[in-house]
């Protein structure tokens, strides 16, 4: 596959800039049936749904994986020793909880050199020096805080905002709602810079159906880095090098997954996030391994998939990952028409915006 086939006309009205509705499990679905139907006719697999309708597609026993981890407060302002310039500092990962060094981006990275000091309070009680330069925009930065680890974590992340995408934050600012819109009702553990946006609909009333269905639901955690974001320069995709990212899959997650296997019922993995760590983790045997590390699996058609037979989405940008994910799942030109008819029929895209659950 080539970069230039996930390309699609995606007019700007439909990035969603916040929620799309204010209860998270009435945003839209679009049903991809991904065995039946004829591809000469989208709506002959497609239906259209609310998201809180896809417990109807699922039965007693079945199984619905999900993201517990929890976005944090990335994206800093600070200002530049002497010359007082705004920087903004994109927090991506701790790299020495003694030392304080963060691995970060900074914009305009041409301002910021090895051994400026950069400030983030009023009253100059948090100070970062530049202690590396890691990548063209990227810098090492050793935060200069003497009090216990807690205290200086608390007061960093008071001064963060929500880490926002770039196709949201360049039409409009952080806004306070966004600390509880863009995080789900279960994120537990501490790690991503992106929200697990397929996840983000699930509410506490939808969960309590699901457990009054018999429907089974269990947490993997999947820190979503930049990487997934990052524009891919090869058309090439078989060059493309994505970033790592920590993930965590606990053993009962991977006994539940066998015996599900062997009971032949559905194992639905909420999101490419979700389903790019069980893929991470699949042996030659077929079954999926505890695992806590790191993944930088690249995942495009064609592409057998072992671990789920069900996966909800988001609708995803142009030339994205995490459409070239979806597509590999739904098979390619099964989605990249549904694609056209989401366009056709308004759906929301992005972190913000509408689902697609694809089913056998």
């Amino acid at each position: 596959m080539k970069l230039s086939q996930f390309k699609f006309e995606l007019p700007e009205e439909l990035i969603a800039l916040r929620p799309a509705t204010y209860h998270r499990d009435e945003c839209r679905l679009m049903v991809v049936h991904r065995k039946n139907g004829d591809l000469k006719d989208p709506q002959s697999f497609i239906e259209h749904r609310q998201f809180r309708d896809f417990i109807e597609y699922f039965d007693e026993g079945d199984f619905v994986l999900l993201n517990d981890t929890k976005v944090f407060p990335a994206r800093l302002y600070g200002n530049k020793e002497k010359t007082g310039a705004q920087i903004e500092v994109f927090l991506l990962r701790e790299l020495n909880r003694n030392l304080r060094y963060w691995d970060v981006l900074v914009e305009p990275a041409r301002k910021i050199r090895i051994g400026n000091k950069l400030y983030f309070s009023d009253d100059d009680s948090i100070v970062a020096e530049v202690i590396d330069n890691t990548t063209s925009r990227g810098r090492t930065l050793r935060f200069l805080y003497d009090t216990d680890y807690e205290a200086f974590r608390h007061n960093l992340f008071a001064l963060g905002q929500a880490p926002l995408p770039d196709y949201i934050i360049s039409r409009r600012k952080a806004e306070p709602e966004d600390e509880t819109d863009y995080q789900t009702i279960f994120a537990e553990k501490e790690g991503a810079v992106a929200l697990p946006s397929a996840c983000r609909h699930f509410s506490r009333e939808l969960l309590k159906r699901m457990e009054i269905k018999g429907i089974d639901f269990d947490f993997i955690t999947s820190h979503i880095g930049l990487g997934n974001f990052k524009r891919i320069d090869v058309e090439d995709l078989t060059k493309h090098k994505m970033d790592s990212e920590n993930m965590i899959i606990e053993q009962r997650i991977a006994d539940t997954i066998k015996a599900k296997h062997q009971n032949e019922r559905r194992i639905c993995a909420v999101g490419p996030d979700v389903m790019r760590a069980l893929e991470t983790v699949v042996g030659t045997d077929g079954q999926i391994k505890a695992y806590d590390g790191w993944t930088n699996k690249f995942i495009f058609p064609p592409y057998e998939f072992t671990a789920a037979n069900t996966m909800i989405a988001n609708f995803y940008m142009p030339y994205s990952a995490w459409l070239m994910l979806t597509a590999a799942f739904g098979g390619y030109e099964r989605v990249m028409k549904a694609y056209d008819i989401a366009v056709k029929e308004g759906y929301l895209f992005g972190d913000y915006g509408d689902a697609m659950l694809i089913i056998d």
